[in-house]
């Protein structure tokens, strides 16, 4: 598995804080010699299964073409070249409709079998808080873009817990992507994350954090319509169709190995952790080893996110046999056949369960 961060953005959105740069004159040539000099580097920890590839951000389709070419040009030199079991591109709505069904087309043929669209809203009010570039009318074109450049296996992001998103707009929101027929959702509850504007408008009053009443609520209207509309509620804030549950971001949930290409990306092998530093040239490496106590908490958080839980046995070798059975008594858990699960109406307090377990 191996990500590649892509850290340049056209502007930036109010609640993020990933490591990013605005795009300014040559940025974009001294990046990939960077990117391809560590894959030459690390080229030796490139070996997986499965063979996985995602370009996150930032926003990498800014990416010229000529420059992504050269990124996967010297992932086949080290050896871990197309074809790939998935191969995800972020992306921008405003990009694709800027750059046409030609650019979606171009980015098939270099070996991405999976789109994954930053719509976040369907609320024009709601796009402009956050900053992004597009509006519903550029979403709703994006998507029909890729679609008929011919990518069969589409993502799309939406953002919710925004204490001024009322919940018939979300509900809305939740409805109108349904509509357009994504292979895959993900929806993530909004953060207050430390370096964003976010944590500004916070800080001096201009923005209060939703309750958590409302956010249970859009949550469970995410999880009801998505539901009746036939997707799989796989992970904490992911559903697919059945068959598109997203693969490499499954590894993370599994503590696979990964490899972080690209400053500011993170690296994971076995007990050992490692980030980039934040920088566009000359970037490098800090790693810590995780104990066997992290790798455990690790380990049974990432694994209830998913609707395939943990293992029975791994739970009752490390918790408490009398949490375990009041966590079953009360719903929080249940268990099936040789593995623990939390069901899908206590997801949102997943948190909360495994702190009673850990």
């Amino acid at each position: 598995m191996v990500y590649v961060h892509v850290p340049f953005c056209q502007r930036f959105c109010t609640y993020c804080d990933f490591y990013s740069e605005l795009v300014q004159k040559g940025c974009f040539e001294a990046y990939a010699d960077g990117v391809c000099a560590e894959i030459r580097r690390r080229a030796r920890e490139m070996d997986s299964d499965p063979k996985t590839l995602y370009f996150g951000g930032g926003t990498p389709s800014v990416l010229p073409l000529s420059v992504l070419s050269r990124i996967l040009i010297a992932l086949d030199e080290a050896g871990y070249g197309a074809p790939y079991d998935e191969f995800t591109m972020e992306v921008n709505p405003e990009d694709i409709v800027q750059k046409g069904k030609e650019y979606v087309e171009s980015l098939l043929s270099l070996g991405v079998n999976r789109i994954s669209i930053g719509i976040q809203s369907f609320d024009d009010a709601m796009l402009r808080w956050m900053n992004r570039r597009h509006d519903a009318a550029r979403a709703r074109e994006a998507f029909r873009i890729v679609r008929e450049a011919g990518c069969g296996n589409v993502s799309v992001d939406l953002i919710f817990g925004i204490s001024h998103l009322s919940d018939e707009v979300w509900a809305a929101t939740v409805d109108e992507a349904i509509a357009l027929g994504p292979d895959h959702i993900s929806c993530y509850q909004l953060t207050v994350e430390g370096e964003s504007t976010l944590a500004e408008m916070l800080a001096d009053g201009r923005y209060e954090e939703a309750g958590d009443d409302r956010c249970r609520r859009q949550y469970d209207i995410l999880c009801q319509k998505l539901s009746a509309a036939g997707f799989r509620h796989y992970e904490i804030s992911n559903f697919a169709r059945p068959g598109f549950e997203a693969v490499h971001n499954g590894g993370y949930w599994a503590r696979r190995p990964y490899v972080g290409i690209g400053p500011g990306a993170h690296s994971f092998q076995g007990f050992t952790r490692s980030w980039n530093s934040k920088e566009l040239r000359g970037w490098t490496a800090t790693t810590e080893v995780l104990s066997a106590e992290d790798a455990l908490v690790e380990t049974v958080m990432l694994s209830l996110r998913t609707d395939k839980g943990i293992d029975a046995d791994l739970l009752h070798e490390n918790c408490s046999k009398k949490d375990i059975g009041q966590l079953v008594e009360s719903g929080a858990l249940v268990r099936e056949g040789s593995r623990y699960r939390i069901p899908e109406d206590h997801f949102f307090v997943s948190d909360e369960i495994v702190r009673e377990l850990i």
